[in-house]
């Protein structure tokens, strides 16, 4: 642009502007400018945008956190009947964002967990009472000091036959290779449903069904 104001000058540049070949050549030059502009800004935010899967990747603070993670009732624990609470104590204050309880075969058990902002060392939650099953698992995520997501879980059993959690997913994976050939093809308990069948004994016949025992007798 400046090299075009230096040859031809001002008053001959006002008079090339009013030209269409020139109001041409100048919106063709404006529009390169916004496009390089906005090529650039793009180019900077995507080089701004942090991987996702960093978020994610274990690190030495996380992996110190999880060995020094306590948990009641133990990891692999077999106790003589169903526990009435579960508790984590952590190494550093920290907030537990989740805590989710489910059986072996991944149903649900509702524990009424509330998130609390306020950052803690120990956190205990009371539980309502357990029917019997294989074993319990209980999954945890917290976030630590910085920020950081870590997980964790830890499973239980409990009763006169129980078993350890590990001895009774070892079996599972067996079984889960001997049929499928995989042994990380989970087995997923079809939903619970239940046939109501009538129990009255229907009195009238539907409209649709004629009766001909009451049919007229023909004249």
């Amino acid at each position: 642009m400046f090299s075009i104001v230096r040859e031809v000058g001002i008053n001959g540049l006002t008079r090339k502007l009013n030209s269409k070949r020139w109001r041409r050549v100048l919106s063709a030059v404006t529009s390169g400018i916004c496009i390089g502009s906005w090529l650039c800004t793009a180019s900077s935010l995507v080089w701004a945008q942090p991987t996702n899967h960093q978020a994610y990747r274990p690190t030495a603070n996380s992996t110190e956190i999880l060995s020094k993670t306590e948990s009641r009732p133990r990891n692999d624990a077999v106790l003589e009947q169903a526990p009435d609470s579960i508790s984590l104590a952590f190494p550093a204050q920290v907030r537990l964002v989740k805590l989710i309880l489910r059986d072996e075969n991944h149903q649900w058990v509702d524990i009424d967990f509330r998130y609390s902002p306020m950052p803690n060392n120990v956190f205990e939650w009371r539980l309502p009472p357990l029917a019997d099953a294989a074993y319990y698992t209980a999954h945890w995520a917290i976030l630590d000091y910085g920020e950081e997501l870590i997980r964790g879980s830890f499973s239980f059993a409990f009763g006169p036959s129980a078993q350890a959690p590990s001895i009774t997913r070892k079996v599972e994976r067996q079984l889960l290779e001997m049929r499928y050939g995989d042994p990380t093809i989970r087995y997923v308990a079809p939903p619970r449903t239940t046939i109501i069948l009538p129990q009255d004994i229907r009195r009238y016949d539907p409209p649709f069904i004629i009766n001909l025992d009451e049919l007229p007798e023909p004249q």
